[in-house]
């Protein structure tokens, strides 16, 4: 895990550059926020979006939960939705600025820790704290999924990858589906042209789990590197991510948590669909349907590079 005097130098080091003019940042710069003022870093790119479900939401700066340094985020989203809007959604999600989103076609490194407040929920319901999806035009017509997305539900810890419909074999309905190998359990959407499919999980998530996914495909791989998700209720997880979307195929997607290497995704990666926009936006926080009770999670140690040593150890980054 990176440690905070670390942390602190590379902040420290950014700063300097931001106060020396370097505030006009591109999509090639390294962003970095520790989360360690009032308000967003400028070296970081973040901001706190404002909409109706973003209003379910709040975001506090704070000093007493922090994985690194003196200072991390708390996001926490309260009930919000009327009953009569079922599709309403409650966000308290940080976002990249447009001006800074990577493009569709270029992989970067993105990297972050989390730790879930008590009580951690255990109900039946759509949970995220981190997803990573492509620019929508307006008029677009079609339900865009994020092809990257990091799910909670049940207690349970889960990834999935989203792409445009691909062929698979359908098992049978209500059962995770047992695919061979180079195959992929995945749920297939006709209804909304997607695929969605399971590439990680805790060691909760068990065989009764997951039932939607009845389905395999070979057009998504899933590289298991021998370890599972962490159960977030355990403290603090450290995320490194890969993300490069490749709708015909040449997607890649590679993760990390606190140091250790979860899987390696290959193949059909993201949505290639008519008005859709040029770049990948990465946003973090909590996310769900609309619910009762007050959900929050702590964040800190951001950082995101087209380079794999300014977010992973460098001894472990599989590529520079």
């Amino acid at each position: 895990m990176r440690k905070a005097a670390q942390f602190g130098a590379v902040l420290a080091g950014l700063a300097l550059a931001a106060a020396a003019g370097a505030q006009e940042l591109t999509y090639k710069d390294k962003l970095v926020d520790g989360f360690e003022g009032q308000d967003f870093a400028p070296a970081g790119g973040l901001y706190y979006k404002k909409n109706f479900e973003q209003s379910a939401g709040s975001v506090e700066f704070q000093n007493k939960v922090v994985h690194s340094g003196k200072g991390a985020l708390r996001l926490s989203v309260k009930p919000h939705c009327p009953a009569s809007k079922p599709l309403c959604s409650e966000r308290a999600e940080v976002w990249e600025r447009s001006k800074l989103r990577v493009p569709y076609d270029q992989g970067a490194w993105f990297g972050f820790a989390v730790k879930f407040e008590e009580p951690v929920p255990q109900d039946d319901h759509r949970y995220l704290i981190a997803q990573w999806k492509r620019e929508i035009d307006a008029g677009a017509d079609g339900d865009f999924s994020p092809f990257l997305a990091f799910r909670f539900n049940e207690g349970k810890f889960f990834i999935t990858v989203e792409t445009n419909l691909v062929p698979g074999k359908e098992g049978q309905k209500g059962k995770r589906a047992h695919c061979g190998p180079g195959e992929t359990a995945v749920w297939l959407r006709p209804d909304t042209n997607q695929t969605r499919a399971l590439v990680a999980f805790d060691r909760k998530f068990g065989p009764e789990n997951g039932d939607e996914f009845n389905a395999c495909t070979d057009k998504i791989t899933v590289i298991d590197r021998g370890n599972p998700l962490p159960d977030p209720a355990t403290g603090w997880v450290d995320f490194a991510v890969y993300a490069k979307p490749g709708p015909e195929g040449t997607g890649q997607i590679e993760i990390f948590a606190n140091d250790k290497w979860i899987v390696t995704v290959k193949g059909r990666i993201g949505h290639n669909d008519k008005g859709l926009g040029e770049n990948q936006y990465f946003k973090f926080g909590p996310y769900r349907a609309g619910g009762p009770g007050v959900w929050a999670l702590y964040y800190d140690d951001f950082r995101r590079s087209l380079a794999c040593a300014d977010v992973l150890k460098p001894e472990i980054c599989p590529f520079p």
